[in-house]
């Protein structure tokens, strides 16, 4: 998977205004489809996800002229499309994902998108580290809910079901670690959440946790507790994997904030009242 994922950043090319893009052929080859216009299905199915998700088509897919060498060491020019990394996450997300390659770039991608999508949010970046830990906490918190629904529709009925299939995303994500472990790492009380004392790291790599388990719990329509489990686990681990993979600290080292999210709730209330009795 090391590989596959060294693969993707090195067909990635840059345009003339330091723009980077891949070509659509050779991801094609890439992701293992054989002839070009087994690929175009696909290319078409992610232009269509790009459309409803409100963002221009144009703006991620390009179309180009590329050259490619026939067999008598001649050129020739071929049409491809100049995909940004985005129309490459949706390309891998709309492709065969019984194919190994294609299931390791949808982790891959996901993750780099989002963290371009995060680089390139200014308001995001203006916003204090404890707005971003609240934004992502209550991000987190409503898509808990909705991994709730998507584990009971698994099979995971029970307060002690649910509670050991979060801490087998706990485990993938925290390199074996479980609830308690993390708990007694960051040295908190019984009464105190752990997802209260993360930094907005540490929740953005949880929350990509959630999303996709929930999405990978329903789009494969896994059955059975054991099951469900599992893909918590594998999507944990997948997660970790990735953040390895950019260099990045592994969410058990992360240092634990100074104040809760309760506390930072608190003192949100308490400037949003005084702002109101000044007007």
């Amino acid at each position: 998977m090391d590989e596959q994922h060294h693969s993707f950043e090195q067909l990635k090319q840059v345009d003339e205004g330091g723009m980077e893009y891949w070509s659509a052929r050779s991801l094609a080859k890439l992701l293992d489809y054989s002839e070009y216009r087994h690929f175009l299905p696909v290319l078409a199915r992610a232009k269509e996800a790009c459309s409803n998700s409100g963002h221009a088509i144009e703006d991620h897919f390009e179309d180009a002229l590329g050259m490619v060498v026939i067999g008598s060491g001649a050129q020739r020019e071929l049409q491809d499309v100049r995909l940004s990394r985005y129309a490459c996450y949706l390309v891998v997300q709309n492709g065969d994902p019984s194919k190994p390659v294609i299931a390791a770039g949808q982790t891959y991608f996901a993750v780099q998108t989002r963290r371009q999508e995060l680089a390139n949010d200014a308001a995001f970046q203006q916003l204090k580290e404890d707005q971003k830990r609240l934004l992502l906490r209550n991000e987190l918190r409503e898509h808990n809910k909705q991994l709730v629904e998507a584990a009971q529709q698994a099979g995971v009925v029970t307060g002690l079901d649910f509670a050991i299939f979060q801490n087998h995303g706990y485990q993938g994500l925290y390199g074996g670690l479980d609830q308690k472990a993390i708990h007694r790492r960051k040295g908190l009380k019984k009464s105190q959440k752990i997802l209260d004392h993360m930094g907005s790291t540490e929740l953005a790599a949880n929350l990509f946790r959630a999303t996709q388990a929930e999405e990978k719990l329903r789009r494969d329509n896994i059955q059975g507790k054991q099951q469900a489990n599992e893909v918590h686990f594998e999507v944990g681990s997948k997660v970790r994997q990735t953040i390895a993979e950019l260099g990045g600290t592994m969410p058990e080292d992360l240092p634990t904030p100074e104040n809760s999210i309760k506390q930072i709730e608190s003192t949100t209330r308490k400037l949003q009242g005084k702002s109101s009795l000044d007007d």
